[in-house]
């Protein structure tokens, strides 16, 4: 069971229901130490005070903030979870929106929201119903270490989750990342299309979705430890130039339609004859006519 993290309220108008909040999410990744090299003693960071030159221990350790060099203001765990803010103690639902209409770049970590006691469950059944029918997510405010955020609320399995949310001030601008001006061929959308369309999945599951850095990562440690040579690392090609779009686009069609099993090559012959044909130049109108007549087979 994981932790609770933070315990407080949702407010949904007149409506509060009592919640604890828990990570949804899980880090798997295999976590380093340092060490001394030349004996392998484990190298440790210290926290020493500046004006005493002394280690402190945490119970001493507190925060502030610098004023100015000569002046700091202490600020203490409970006048932080004080703060004369609303949101201070509840996750304040402020507008219901289509998720469609939320830029992916603002959506955060994830936490589970679950019930606080059976005075809560009724309150938090109706949230979790009117959101799934209303197929919206819900904009929040909620404060926690030591600053107000945006969150976005939505249903997954029955759950409310609740995700933090960057402000719109927080997103940088992609402008000056913008491509120089290209002109993009039919044939070639077509092709990026037909391979889209090969490696088109119903969902995310599959051994292909899963963290092959930390296993080999694990590997190396074990084969250390066994003291044998590590697994032999695979020679990758060197990434060209690529001079031909639509050749690039009709070998990868094919290389993706080859790893998925021979049944789905002889399943899927129209895209493979529409590519044959995109090779051909396609100046005139009738030879690009003659391009996109498979997409009609």
């Amino acid at each position: 069971m994981p932790r609770t993290i933070w315990s407080g309220a949702i407010s949904f108008g007149l409506v509060t229901v009592p919640i604890h909040v828990q990570s949804a999410t899980e880090d798997h990744s295999v976590r380093f130490h340092q060490y001394h090299l030349e004996d392998m003693g484990r190298v440790r960071v210290r926290k020493v005070c500046e004006i005493e030159g002394r280690e402190v221990q945490q119970s001493e350790i507190g925060k502030g903030y610098e004023w100015s060099k000569d002046q700091v203001i202490p600020i203490s765990d409970a006048e932080l979870s004080n703060l004369p803010l609303p949101t201070a103690k509840a996750i304040e639902i402020d507008a219901f929106v289509p998720l469609a209409s939320v830029d992916p770049l603002r959506i955060g970590e994830g936490y589970y929201l679950a019930p606080d006691g059976a005075v809560a469950a009724k309150p938090y059944k109706l949230l979790v119903q009117a959101l799934g029918r209303s197929s919206k997510v819900a904009v929040t405010k909620y404060a926690w270490s030591g600053r107000e955020r945006l969150g976005l609320l939505r249903v997954r399995d029955d759950v409310l989750v609740l995700h933090s949310m960057r402000w719109p001030d927080e997103i940088r601008s992609p402008e000056e990342l913008y491509p120089p001006p290209v002109d993009i061929d039919e044939g070639e959308i077509d092709g990026a299309l037909a391979l889209m369309d090969t490696l088109a999945r119903d969902d995310l599951s599959g051994d292909e979705f899963r963290d092959t850095y930390t296993d080999a990562l694990e590997q190396i440690i074990e084969a250390k430890r066994e003291h044998r040579a590590p697994p032999a690392v695979p020679e990758l090609a060197e990434p060209g130039q690529v001079l031909d779009l639509m050749a690039a686009l009709n070998a990868s069609v094919e290389k993706a339609r080859a790893s998925r099993g021979e049944a789905d090559v002889h399943e899927m012959p129209a895209p493979k004859k529409k590519t044959a044909a995109k090779k051909q130049p396609a100046k005139k109108t009738a030879a690009k006519k003659s391009a996109r007549k498979p997409r009609s087979a």
